[in-house]
């Protein structure tokens, strides 16, 4: 599936749940689907305005994009059915922590150990995050008919960020076996 096509997910996505617009558009991206998903603002404009123009959107209100909110249309539910329907999209894997404890010999256990501590600090972060928004929205939004589906993708961002916790508490407990804080030759 091509970037574009992606892109078209996300805006239209976002508009099956409510009209908005533009800037509400770009803000929910942005604070919402960006737990999960990055989309760059400059693709977000052009994508509205091209499913406007193919009859998938609608603007409701101002002529001008920031003064009128968009509709998905019948034809955007069915293009987002189409795109949703179509097989997960793999990206190769470009993690840069990995990659450093990958040559980790070379950097050595103790700036390693600094690493993990780090990476630790960001999924505890990202898990008091996720889990004040599934509260928040479980007060707010429990009885939407797409509060399922949302809630089971702050479950993942959840158990992800447990997940590398572990992970991470394992891998410091491994380095702690290691001698000295010099990177060999």
């Amino acid at each position: 599936m091509a970037r574009s096509s992606q892109t078209q997910m996300a805006v239209l996505g976002a508009l099956s749940i409510e009209p908005m617009t533009a800037y509400a558009l770009r803000e929910t991206i942005r604070d919402v689907l960006g737990h999960f998903w990055s989309e760059s603002f400059g693709q977000i404009y052009p994508t509205l305005h091209a499913l406007e123009e193919e009859g998938h959107v609608r603007r409701r209100g101002g002529a001008r994009a920031r003064s009128s909110e968009f509709v998905i249309t019948e034809s955007g539910t069915a293009r987002l059915i189409e795109l949703l329907s179509e097989p997960a999209r793999k990206v190769p894997a470009r993690d840069g922590l990995m990659l450093r404890l990958f040559f980790g010999r070379t950097l050595g256990p103790d700036r390693c150990r600094d690493l993990l501590q780090q990476a630790r600090a960001a999924a505890e972060g990202r898990l008091t995050e996720y889990e004040a928004l599934l509260a928040r929205l479980e007060a707010e939004e429990g009885d939407t008919p797409d509060w399922p589906y949302i809630r089971t993708t702050l479950r993942a961002g959840i158990h992800h960020s447990r997940s590398t916790i572990a992970w991470a508490d394992e891998s410091l407990a491994a380095l702690s076996a290691l001698p000295g804080g010099s990177p060999s030759p």
